[in-house]
């Protein structure tokens, strides 16, 4: 049986004895319906894996004594920011799950004049926090112990201008050339995916002026949250660990 994977918002040292915060106490607890004795692997987001056991286990909380600490090498050497264009109903979430599973260090929702999702104040504030939730999540899934940034949602315009030594991209049909003709000196990308509609001609400009690079993914035109998926899995084949 695989040790599940269970995240910490707190420090970890190996020879303490812990409690789990009540997600992950009613996850171990009652999701899971694990005792005392078994083993379980925790991760903070430092890049590290604590095996632990369970000391108690209650339905609302998990204590653990901690037996080490391990440097998980499952981190990318593509260092790999996704500004995403907000997407509609689960499509933003199925996309942020898997993208975490490809490698994605860091992800800036976006709001674009075709985003078509409208969002503000609390209805904003919880939805980030669900995402960064998601993220946790598949990181635990995944094996990741470096948890990726979900960046408070910006305009779009105000992202692309941001500063960076990253090779900026943007996905479009006319582009001369795919991924796999790309050079890359520092293994940085900031990926532009855009919404359902696809970008204005506006933003099409602006991009261009912001210096980014248009790739090509093939003749077929392909959804938001299938674009997104596609484009990372082929920058993690020719810059990444995949493959």
């Amino acid at each position: 049986m695989r040790v599940p994977r269970i995240y910490h918002t707190g420090p970890i040292t190996p020879g303490q004895v812990l409690s789990l915060d009540d997600d992950a106490s009613a996850h171990v607890g009652r999701v899971l319906r694990m005792s005392s004795g078994e083993q379980i692997s925790l991760f903070n987001g430092d890049g590290k894996d604590y095996p632990a056991t369970i000391v108690s286990a209650g339905k609302k909380a998990v204590d653990v004594h901690v037996l080490s600490a391990m440097d998980n090498p499952s981190e990318s050497p593509l260092d790999l920011h996704l500004g995403q264009v907000i997407s509609r109903g689960d499509r933003m979430d199925f996309t942020l799950q898997k993208s975490v599973e490809l490698g994605v260090n860091t992800i800036t929702p976006l709001f674009s004049e075709r985003c078509g999702v409208k969002l503000s104040g609390d209805r904003l504030e919880k939805k980030l926090q669900q995402w960064q939730k998601i993220v946790i999540s598949a990181c635990e899934q995944s094996g990741r112990s470096r948890v990726p940034e979900v960046r408070p949602v910006m305009e779009l315009a105000a992202w692309c201008a941001e500063p960076t030594t990253a090779l900026k991209l943007n996905l479009h049909p006319r582009a001369a050339h795919g991924i796999n003709g790309l050079e890359l000196p520092n293994n940085k990308v900031r990926l532009l995916i855009g919404p359902e509609g696809g970008l204005s001609e506006q933003e099409i400009a602006m991009t261009e002026t912001q210096a980014f690079t248009e790739v090509l993914l093939g003749p077929r035109v392909l959804r938001t949250e299938t674009a997104a998926l596609t484009a990372i899995t082929a920058l993690q084949l020719r810059f990444g660990d995949l493959g």
